[in-house]
């Protein structure tokens, strides 16, 4: 065979699954990996809130009660200082003790939710602050116990407003740098804010790049499967049409030559049998014999020429669909012993030419299957002239069949190609029981449907 008559086969494409899995993979992993970054964040926001913004809150609130005890003992000391007073210094000495229990008590827990900045030197300035003012009221209130309340009132002014003064300040400072920590904590929170907020938007831009270039890989792969698909269903069709083509060509040149040379030669014989006979002698064996082999030559003529018109009916060129079913149909109840209801409705229109043969042999193939498989004595044919269509229905009662699993046969196969080739359709469906119709018979058997539009039946036929 010359090079350029081999028929190209096209290079077959990789899969489409290796990609697809790899970005399924590195889709994974991003997302895996953008999770632990969030959880990492998130976990560093909690231990932030927890361990500075929520300490800081915590720790302000016993500096404020520090603040507003310290104020208490301030205006006490004015009191003490004011001689408009008539009660004498020691009269405040309980009022100082209750400030003082309220301030032991507000310290120690300052000391638990003390934040983590805080330095020791901080801690220590402040415990020795407040020492050093119990101390110098308890030396207060011993000087007015004395009755030195001039002295005593020298010290208020002197050294135990100044300690006071000087530990107000020191919790001040304490507050402003919890104030301080918590912008910081306040700005430290928005910058992890702000950066998960990038990482969100840049991680849904490579998300949907991914799934842009994914749904564009496999648009693209899906393109070309399905162009290969339909390049081989062409090329399928191509391939049966041909075969079909080649079949009937066949099958027309043996039903001629049968027709033809087989048919004219049996003629010949009967006819010099017949000349024969005439010349032998009235009554005599050999006469008797010359009439029985021409009676034999006869029936041979009669079979071949039977087995002609079953290859192909020359009555489909001559005459039509129409007619060829008419005449098939009595020969097939003869042959086959079955009894066939036939029935025709609508406007007929003529179908020629190769339309007419796909059609008769897809009623031919479903009563030889029906004859052969179903076990049925009766069969239905239905042929419908419809307005835009033609429509072919070939019905038993018999043993039926799985409409699933009927493109196992080759026989329906080419049922199924020959409809392809003329544009229409052909089914294989449980019947449904018509008006009238014993139920019980309807529960089995087959129908086959063959609808072919009428505009593909003219254009055939043409």
């Amino acid at each position: 065979m010359p090079r350029s008559l081999v028929p190209h086969s096209p290079e077959p494409h990789r899969s489409p699954t290796p990609g697809l899995f790899l970005g399924l993979v590195i889709t994974l992993a991003a997302v895996v990996a953008y999770s632990a970054y969030i959880t990492r964040q998130i976990s560093g926001l909690r231990e932030l809130q927890n361990n500075l913004v929520d300490r800081n809150r915590k720790d302000s609130l016993q500096l404020l009660r520090i603040q507003n005890d310290l104020n208490s003992l301030a205006l006490a000391m004015r009191d003490m200082l004011d001689n408009d007073e008539p009660y004498p210094l020691t009269a405040w000495s309980a009022q100082f003790q209750r400030v003082r229990t309220d301030l032991d008590d507000a310290l120690h827990r300052e000391q638990q939710v003390a934040p983590v900045n805080r330095t020791p030197e901080q801690e220590e300035y402040l415990d020795n602050s407040v020492v050093q003012f119990w101390d110098a009221a308890d030396r207060t209130f011993a000087l007015a116990q004395g009755n030195n309340q001039a002295e005593a009132r020298t010290q208020i002014q002197v050294s135990l407003r100044a300690r006071q003064e000087a530990l107000s300040t020191a919790v001040s400072r304490l507050l402003v740098q919890n104030n301080e920590s918590e912008e910081q904590a306040a700005q430290r929170i928005a910058q992890i804010y702000n950066r998960v907020q990038r990482q969100v938007y840049l991680f849904l831009t490579a998300t949907l790049l991914a799934i842009l270039f994914t749904s564009l890989y496999l648009i693209r792969s899906n393109r070309r499967l399905f162009a290969q698909l339909a390049a081989l269903s062409a090329q399928r069709s191509e391939l049966a049409q041909k075969l079909i083509s080649t079949q009937e060509s066949t099958l027309r040149h043996i039903s001629r030559e049968l027709h033809d040379e087989f048919g004219q030669i049996l003629t010949a014989v009967g006819a010099m049998l017949t000349r024969a006979g005439k010349q032998a002698p009235e009554g005599s064996a050999l006469r008797a014999d010359l009439r029985e082999v021409c009676e034999i030559a006869q029936t041979t003529l009669d079979k071949v020429r039977s087995l002609s018109q079953a290859l192909h009916p020359v009555m489909l060129e001559e005459t039509g669909l129409e007619s060829t079913l008419d005449w098939y149909l009595p020969v097939l109840e003869r042959q086959a012993g079955i009894h066939v209801f036939y029935e025709k409705s609508g406007q007929s229109f003529p179908v020629n030419g190769n339309a007419a043969i796909h059609v008769y042999r897809v009623v031919q193939e479903a009563l030889n299957n029906l004859t052969r498989h179903s076990g049925a004595s009766e069969a239905w044919v239905r042929l419908r002239f419809l307005p835009q269509a033609l429509e072919v229905e070939v019905q038993d009662h018999g043993k039926g069949f799985d409409p699933q699993s009927a493109g196992q046969g080759i026989g329906l196969v080419a049922m199924r190609e020959r409809a392809e080739l003329l544009g229409g359709t052909v089914e294989f469906v449980k019947p449904t029981p018509a008006n009238g119709q014993d139920q019980d018979a309807a529960r089995s058997g087959t129908l086959v449907r063959l609808k072919v539009p009428r505009r593909n039946l003219e254009s055939n036929a043409a």
